[in-house]
């Protein structure tokens, strides 16, 4: 029996969809793991991180899996979070295939930052996501409007913006980054392949079964990822050391960026401060709070993350963050909403230095004194 055949069969007779809600199962051993919290509220956010990879694995491997037709959607959001997903970002994600050209059309908006860079890989295969273009806006060419136009492709055209991708490249990720989401406006972007005037094809069977079988195994493969990750912070806890950078970059990093990353734990009467010496040089820098499973938390509702719009700073430049339980009405406070532990992300963009943040846990009762000092 043909390999066409056989996918036919399945879609028909089920089997496809047992396949699929067998692999998913395996997911939840991620959540199981023996140094993860097994709380009430880090477990229901655990399962409740599998069924937004779940909604992001859909749209990346079924909606927009096409490479033919590609569009770009949301791989990280208020309700489906992956890997410290910045508050302040607004991320964009396209399926493509290195052996088609595609073009980039846009209006620049007024967002603070905005990158595209093409990649290869994906945490459904090797757990890495390898940058093979870069582009950064403020090196592009606008029209009068804030419009502009990127070929992509893998030869550099004779004129005109250009991202690059290689043979093996499948997607393009684009990240927004807001100082102030209320006062900016954020671009606005549409991609499409070149010289084809194709319709795209009817859903088939051999369609179906991949899509299904790479959503589960994105799913298992970005839950195992960033569970790993979390357990490699826990010997540094309530520290915040610089992280491995070429394992961020591997992983979809932004190669403007320097990365933190680390665990934290507070009893109720104990309070992290994150003291920064000094601010250096820089295009923006943030600080956020992440749940165990390495989600922001929520942020439409508590205050977890500071940006060098909203940060308040010492006379002497400096700058001291307090995560605490409660609120010590300290300017830069930061909600631990609800959890006793999880992770946090610092981030340095366009830096000319890294300045490396110091920690210090303090009692509760003796915060205000040592914030004095």
């Amino acid at each position: 029996m043909s390999t066409d055949n056989h996918a036919v069969r399945d879609v028909v007779s089920g089997v496809v969809w047992d396949e699929f809600c067998e692999s998913l199962k395996r997911a939840g051993q991620q959540i199981l793991r023996p140094e993860a919290p097994s709380d009430p509220l880090d477990r229901a956010e655990g399962w409740r991180y599998l069924t937004r990879l779940l909604r992001i694995g859909l749209e990346m491997h079924l909606e927009f899996a096409d490479p033919d037709f590609p569009g770009f959607f949301l791989p990280s959001h208020e309700t489906g979070k992956i890997g410290a997903d910045n508050p302040d970002n607004a991320y964009a994600f396209a399926k493509i295939s290195g052996r088609n050209e595609y073009v980039i059309r846009g209006t620049r908006g007024t967002v603070f930052y905005l990158s595209m860079r093409s990649q290869k890989g994906g945490y459904e295969t090797n757990g890495k996501m390898e940058e093979t273009g870069f582009v950064d806006a403020k090196d592009l060419h606008y029209g009068p409007n804030g419009e502009f136009e990127i070929q992509v492709s893998a030869n550099k055209p004779a004129k005109g913006d250009w991202l690059r991708i290689e043979p093996d490249s499948n997607a393009i990720v684009v990240r927004q980054t807001f100082l102030d989401r209320k006062a900016e406006k954020p671009a606005t972007l549409s991609i499409a392949r070149v010289g084809s005037d194709a319709q795209p094809a009817p859903l088939s069977a051999e369609r179906i079964q991949a899509s299904l079988r790479n959503t589960a195994n994105f799913v298992n493969g970005t839950a195992t990822v960033f569970a790993n990750w979390a357990q490699s912070y826990l010997p540094h806890s309530n520290e915040l050391p610089p992280a491995d950078q070429a394992v961020c970059q591997a992983t979809g990093g932004d190669p403007n960026i320097f990365y933190y990353h680390s665990h934290w734990k507070l009893a109720p009467d104990e309070a992290l401060v994150i003291r920064i010496p000094r601010i250096p040089e820089c295009r923006y820098w943030n600080l956020q709070i992440n749940n165990w499973w390495m989600e922001s938390l929520d942020y439409r509702y508590h205050r977890i993350h500071l940006n060098s719009h909203g940060a308040r700073l010492n006379a002497d430049g400096s700058c001291a963050i307090v995560l605490s339980h409660r609120d010590p009405r300290h300017a830069n406070w930061l909600e631990t909403a609800g959890h006793d532990n999880g992770t946090m992300c610092m981030r340095w963009v366009g830096a000319r230095e890294a300045v490396h943040p110091t920690t210090q846990v303090i009692k509760y009762g003796e915060l205000q004194k040592a914030l004095a000092a």
